[in-house]
């Protein structure tokens, strides 16, 4: 838990810069690609290409392919039409995505998940719900797009780990997971992309940089290996703990205003979550 909780920080900080320096500012799908390259480049110098499982090292494709690819080429599209609290509010379903994805994959059930999963949705919504304005309903449907291949390429992983454990450690073929999202990007960029507006400032080349190598390669990193040390429930509940750190992050540094007395409730609730699906453990 404590490499999900120290990731769950680190992207805390990526929806407030994103709004701030990049939406709106620089083309979302280079955004996209600068991320995956940057984080490629870190883990490439130790990557092995032989002596894995072939299914191991394809699902680490696809993986990447869904959950950076896919998920944040429309998570950048998303800024577009939405703010940062309404990105916020739309991401609270990802819990959920990863309960029924994780059981669909084991072919099992478990209510206590689903059930813990439902009550962080509640929390989250209980944070961020406000009426929205404006046309958001494109950006609802990018985000659910975002959620669902965020939380498959996460689920995606977990089992792949699980079923073909070997003795590299996964710092070795980690690379492969940003050669996955890189087929996606490169060809978004060169499709989509608009080279008028490509970073233009220090400013945003340093957001950029700091966004791939931290909350890129090292945080889809530490994600995928404290996803590994977790129960499913306990991995869709802290999928929900971005929007309270992602709130307080907005409200301490861009001093936005944030109904704390709503944050609070909305936290409780979210780590109430956490309880019950423990109690479902030792229940079931």
């Amino acid at each position: 838990m404590p490499y999900l909780l120290i990731v769950t920080l680190l992207w805390a900080f990526s929806f407030s810069l994103i709004g701030e320096y990049l939406a709106g500012q620089v083309d979302s799908d280079f955004a996209v690609l600068a991320r995956v390259v940057i984080a490629a480049l870190v883990f490439l110098p130790f990557t092995v290409w032989r002596g894995l499982p072939g299914r191991l090292l394809a699902g680490f494709w696809l993986a990447g392919a869904l959950q950076f690819g896919v998920t944040y080429l429309c998570l950048y599209r998303s800024f577009s039409v939405l703010t940062v609290p309404e990105v916020l509010l739309f991401t609270v379903l990802t819990p959920i995505y990863v309960t029924l994805l994780d059981d669909a994959l084991a072919r099992r059930f478990n209510p206590w998940a689903l059930l813990a999963a439902v009550v962080a949705v509640g929390g989250g919504a209980i944070i961020r719900f406000k009426p929205l304005e404006g046309d958001y309903l494109l950006g609802f449907l990018l985000l659910q797009l975002a959620n669902a291949t965020f939380a498959a390429g996460q689920v995606l992983c977990r089992q792949l780990l699980a079923r073909y454990p070997v003795e590299q450690p996964l710092q070795r073929y980690f690379g492969h997971f940003f050669l996955g999202a890189l087929v996606l990007a490169l060809p978004s960029f060169l499709l989509f992309g608009n080279p008028a507006k490509l970073p233009h400032t220090a400013v945003q080349w340093g957001v950029l940089l700091w966004m791939g190598l931290f909350a890129t390669a090292l945080g889809m990193f530490w994600w995928v290996k404290g996803s590994t040390r977790v129960n499913a429930g306990t991995l869709a509940v802290l999928n929900e703990l971005h929007v309270p750190a992602g709130l307080l992050v907005n409200l301490l540094i861009w001093n936005r205003d944030a109904d704390l007395p709503r944050l609070a409730a909305g936290g409780a609730v979210i780590l109430a979550s956490l309880w019950l699906n423990r109690l479902g453990r030792r229940l079931a």
